[in-house]
């Protein structure tokens, strides 16, 4: 068996194919994830059997989050897999991620906050080497963070 992560918040996609927790593939893309994802999977489902996938809530693009949530839950419930997640936080120590203009998300021990920041942070997702599946959650629902800006 085999487990995902799923980093879709942001340009590039990163996906990690684990077995027995230990990081054996890497895949990275900087297509939007409306026109990669169902390749990738379709992939992945064809070389592995897939017992886990866990991906980034958010917080990130609202409309990468949308997309990459609706496509793996519907995905996880036609086969069957199990779905977890966390916040984009765990893939990036923490850093802080752009939301509009100088705002930006940042964590403040369990709450996840705004903040102007006069200058863009160096900030890079990176998958772990080793997946501990209890640092993930049952709870999936998308995080978005603030409401839309029109």
């Amino acid at each position: 068996m085999h487990d995902l992560v799923v980093i879709a918040l942001t340009s590039p996609i990163i996906i990690g194919v684990y077995k027995d927790k230990k990081l054996i593939e890497t895949i990275k893309s900087e297509e939007r994830s409306s026109e990669v994802l169902p390749e990738i999977f379709k992939e992945m489902l064809s070389k592995y059997e897939i017992d886990h996938i866990i991906y980034a809530k958010g917080p990130g693009s609202f409309m990468a989050i949308k997309v990459s949530f609706i496509f793996l839950r519907t995905l996880c419930i036609v086969k069957n897999i199990s779905l977890l997640a966390t916040d984009a936080f765990y893939f990036n120590s923490n850093a802080p991620i752009k939301a509009v203009g100088k705002l930006y998300f940042v964590k403040n021990r369990d709450a996840i906050e705004t903040e102007t920041l006069s200058e863009a942070p160096i900030m890079e997702f990176t998958l772990p080497q080793q997946l501990v599946l209890e640092d993930f959650s049952e709870e999936t629902a998308p995080f978005y963070g603030i409401g839309a800006v029109g």
